[in-house]
């Protein structure tokens, strides 16, 4: 059950993350990476990987994103 949580939960991050690509909306992985550590989280507490594989892939994007609009680092 908590993995199902934690993909729909990755999902609602990567919504997020896909918009956050568009130039001057890159502010938006601000908000994105603390729904997908929450996400992480419940997927860390799953008995599944799926959840947790898609939360990390995503704050992945959205920390490189960051990195090079200059937000991080």
């Amino acid at each position: 059950m908590l993995n199902i949580v934690s993909i729909l939960v990755g999902l609602v991050a990567a919504l997020l993350a896909f918009v956050g690509l568009i130039p001057l909306l890159g502010w938006v992985n601000w908000l994105m990476l603390p729904v997908a550590f929450v996400g992480l989280v419940l997927g860390l507490l799953s008995s599944s990987n799926g959840g947790r594989n898609l939360c990390m892939v995503v704050i992945i994007i959205g920390i490189l994103r960051l990195m090079l609009g200059g937000g991080l680092f």
